[in-house]
């Protein structure tokens, strides 16, 4: 019943709550955050006695410092684990955890991406626009959404809390980390 509802959540009311969200610009953002808290809390209850055993770490391109050298967008084990971002951190808890863990530069590539691994479960970080629109896009999957910190805008140097990584994947999968 809890995918059930969180279905019209995602496919109704998160449309229409965007298309009123359109004449209130600023408040948009809020909108999107609600979604995402509401779409965690609902897959949290839905899941709550199920362990997901493939579970996909999904993070945007954004977390990785501009000053870096090296690109991650096509192989993120590429990275030179200096520990300027959390990428190194990331990488190391996937590992750990035996998780897959991709760089998405955009909703096209996350989308090819969640359909070519084919998870039982999703940790995703990015801004809320991302978040909220592919926790819809990703719909029945169970997604628990992470929005980044932007301490430099939308799109540079974004931040991510290792914490609530570490709590979700912890969620889905039932082990200590």
């Amino acid at each position: 019943m809890t995918k059930f509802i969180r279905g019209i959540i995602l496919k109704i009311f998160f449309p229409l709550l965007m298309i009123s969200a359109s004449f209130f610009k600023n408040k948009k953002e809020i909108l999107q955050q609600y979604i995402i808290n509401l779409n965690n809390k609902l897959v949290k209850k839905e899941m709550s006695k199920t362990k997901a055993k493939k579970i996909l770490l999904l993070i945007p391109h954004c977390l990785q410092i501009d000053e870096c050298k090296i690109r991650l967008t096509h192989n993120i084990y590429n990275c030179a684990r200096c520990g300027k971002c959390e990428i190194r951190d990331l990488i190391g808890i996937a590992e750990e955890n035996r998780l897959d863990l991709f760089v998405a530069t955009g909703g096209t590539l996350a989308r090819r991406t969640v359909t070519e691994i084919e998870p039982e479960a999703i940790v995703a970080v990015a801004c809320e626009r991302d978040l909220s629109t592919g926790i819809a896009d990703s719909y029945p999957l169970p997604v628990i959404g992470i929005p980044n910190e932007r301490p430099f805008g939308p799109c540079l140097n974004t931040r991510v809390d290792i914490e609530k990584v570490k709590e979700a994947i912890n969620f889905f999968s039932r082990n200590k980390l």
